[in-house]
């Protein structure tokens, strides 16, 4: 399991000042940034090196109970699944006292980025997230 940690920022709060539900997203793809690098595959390889690319093509959230400016969250991520052409990755987010606060999934299909069809992971990066199943 990967474990990644921040904050709630103000802005990421709606009027009652509970993380705005679209937020989670974005914190997650903080925590699946930082496991590429971990495993040694930035993102950045994805926006250089355009041999393939590994879009998401479904993501979904359930929320458990509020966040709120200034708590401070634990986002533990584990590969689910490693498939001949796609992944997936599963988050829980918790705060300080260790209540899940929500929980997250994605998944990624490698694709031909001239083309925008299917292909088979590279074995590389599938050994790579196979560290964190």
């Amino acid at each position: 399991m990967f474990t990644y940690e921040t904050e709630i920022k103000w802005h990421q709060t709606d009027a009652a000042g509970v993380l705005f539900y679209a937020q989670v997203f974005l914190i997650i793809h903080d925590a699946y940034q930082a496991l590429m690098q971990a495993i040694g595959f930035p993102l950045s390889h994805f926006t250089y090196d355009l041999k393939y690319a590994i879009p998401i093509v479904h993501a979904e959230a359930d929320y458990h109970t509020p966040l709120r400016c200034g708590d401070q969250v634990k986002i533990n991520a584990r590969v689910d699944h490693i498939g001949k052409s796609s992944f997936s990755v599963s988050y829980s987010l918790s705060d300080k006292k260790g209540i899940k606060a929500a929980t997250a999934q994605t998944i990624h299909v490698a694709i031909d980025p001239k083309h925008h069809k299917k292909i088979n992971l590279p074995e590389p990066l599938s050994s790579a997230l196979a560290v964190y199943k």
